[in-house]
């Protein structure tokens, strides 16, 4: 399950570029469920550990994906630790869901992610609460940001 704390959290990885660059494996950026992910959120193709295929910057290291997507790949490699997922466009908001599909993840929110119209189940630390929708995310959301 997906589990959110919404406005400050202290032991959150609030810049998660800068803590990408320093401990990402290259292990990640080749695998399955990651390539998905840079294809789907920043339109690019793995070609191999070191260099991604963007359209729009050419040939590109990891460091220089997008901050989405190196902050779900943060989530999805490093589950034992809290990352601010701020930096990740409402693009990444199924991503997260599917992380946490079948083991659970922490995040920081300081902003309002749309998860969509369908039913989900996201539990609402602050309010120690379990939210199916939008309809129910958005009124305990907004107390907090």
């Amino acid at each position: 399950m997906l589990h959110i704390f919404y406005g400050d959290m202290p032991e959150a990885i609030f810049n998660t570029a800068v803590f990408f660059r320093n401990s990402y494996d290259d292990e990640w950026i080749v695998d399955a469920f990651s390539r998905q992910m840079i294809a789907d959120v920043d339109s690019s193709t793995v070609l191999g550990t070191g260099v991604i295929d963007s359209p729009v910057l050419g040939k590109i290291a990891p460091e220089r994906l997008s901050g989405g997507v190196k902050t779900l790949m943060l989530v999805k490699f490093m589950p034992e630790m809290v990352f601010n997922a701020s930096t990740c466009g409402n693009n990444c908001a199924k991503w997260l869901l599917k992380i946490a599909e079948n083991e659970d993840r922490t995040i920081n929110l300081r902003n309002i992610m749309d998860f969509g119209k369908g039913k989900f189940d996201i539990h609402i630390i602050n309010d120690d609460k379990i939210v199916h929708s939008m309809e129910e995310l958005l009124p305990i959301a907004i107390k907090y940001v």
